[in-house]
């Protein structure tokens, strides 16, 4: 049987006597000349099965299609050892209709495949006078004649595929690497969350992590290429790094276990002191609106402050809600409670320009009622005194607060002082009368 033969060619002007030769294409004449460098088993090979072995392992890096490998692996099984030897070569001469049973192929089917593994640069074709395949073995073996498949190819890019076999297994490695630690980046991440959320963290920026980190890990599941997948493991690492450093620096201003665990009084990280006298300094007028200017430090008390009932820092919220009226449209009565002071707080913030992370960030590190009364603070404050905006002379204050350097308890009696008759300041009434506390 003719075997992809210009027996098929369009009769025409260029149609000529047909010759038994199959047309020639630029893949089969790059074929032809590489095959005619073969001169035995490469270097270092011993056995065709090696050949075999370093093409199956180079194949998918290759984009080689899996029916062309097997096809290979069958054309191998007519080889004989002598084939491969220098002098020999290595040609085999299935019969197409042997072709086409093995390989469970149609006579158009195993022409296409025929074709395929030329252009692969897989096998090149020998062809005879008539079309069809044939040879003639000596009595020691050797091919004497043979018109068929010659697989030198597979002989002369051994290196290639061994090279190709070589870089896919190390790329192997690398994502397998790059998928541990994008494994142990996700899982600290998932680890600092919870953290977070055990200690009432619960900001926009924790949310936001936990989006970013599930969309991050299932688009790395789809990456095969290292380059990607080491930049989407380092994106994953950096979050993991921020998370943690942010996570550091704000336990670093709770001195309380996380909630749900125990209940425990709320351990605030400033040192105020009861002495009114040293309580009567009010930021500098020249403030640059980073937080509360600078005051001499109060001199360190006896003993440790014990607020009364109710109040915080020496001040009730009634009497804060006097100080600082900007509270009181979001206060539910006259004679409101800490809770819900607070929660005015976090409806006045908006109309301060202060974020909720910065509230959040101040909730933790002053505790929720001293973070209240700063908020207050900056509320009453006229418009001139900002330097930027309200949020960021809060962001100051938290700053100074969580260095140890914030005295707001001094701003707080200087704001009681200012409301006093001017006959008053100067005398001890006031302290008489508010300064037990």
């Amino acid at each position: 049987m003719t075997e992809d033969c210009a027996h098929g060619a369009p009769r025409g002007k260029s149609a000529h006597v047909p010759t038994g030769f199959r047309r020639l294409t630029p893949g089969l004449l790059k074929a032809d000349r590489a095959a005619q460098g073969f001169d035995g088993l490469p270097e270092g090979v011993t056995v065709p099965g090696q050949l075999l072995a370093a093409l199956k392992a180079a194949a998918p890096r290759l984009g080689i299609a899996p029916r062309l490998v097997h096809a290979v692996d069958w054309l191998f099984r007519f080889t004989q050892p002598q084939d491969w030897a220098p002098g020999g070569r290595p040609i085999v001469w299935p019969s197409a209709l042997m072709q086409q049973e093995a390989l469970d192929l149609s006579e158009t089917q195993a022409k296409r495949l025929t074709r395929a593994l030329i252009e692969a640069g897989l096998a090149t074709m020998k062809d005879s006078p008539n079309g069809k395949r044939y040879g003639h073995r000596d009595r020691d073996g050797r091919i004497v004649e043979a018109y068929g498949f010659d697989l030198s190819l597979v002989a002369l890019r051994h290196a290639e595929f061994v090279r190709v076999a070589e870089e896919g297994r190390a790329e192997r490695l690398a994502m397998g690497r790059l998928r541990r630690r994008a494994t142990i980046a996700r899982k600290a991440i998932v680890q600092l969350l919870e953290t977070a959320q055990e200690y009432g963290f619960d900001g926009e920026e924790w949310q936001s992590l936990a989006r970013e980190t599930r969309a991050l890990a299932r688009a790395l599941r789809a990456v095969e290429r290292p380059d990607e997948m080491e930049a989407g493991v380092e994106s994953l690492e950096r979050r993991q790094q921020a998370a943690r450093e942010q996570l550091e620096s704000l336990l670093l201003g709770v001195k309380t276990i996380p909630l749900g665990i125990k209940n425990e009084p709320h351990q605030y990280t400033y040192n105020p002191t009861p002495d009114p006298e040293q309580d009567t300094v009010i930021a500098t007028r020249g403030c640059n609106g980073e937080g509360e200017g600078p005051v001499p430090p109060p001199p360190a008390p006896g003993q440790p402050h014990q607020p009364q009932k109710g109040m915080v820092h020496g001040i009730r919220p009634d009497e804060l809600v006097r100080l600082m009226p900007r509270l009181k449209p979001y206060l539910p009565r006259p004679n409101p409670s800490w809770p819900e002071i607070v929660d005015a707080a976090d409806w006045l913030r908006h109309d301060l320009g202060v974020s909720k992370s910065l509230w959040g960030e101040a909730c933790l590190g002053m505790g929720r009622e001293l973070a209240a009364v700063a908020l207050a603070v900056v509320s009453a404050k006229e418009a001139g005194h900002f330097r930027t905006t309200p949020g960021g002379y809060f962001y100051g204050m938290v700053a100074k607060a969580a260095a140890g350097e914030l005295h707001l308890e001094r701003t707080v009696w200087a704001m009681r002082r200012a409301v006093l008759p001017q006959s008053e300041r100067g005398g001890g009434s006031y302290r008489r009368d508010h300064g037990r506390s």
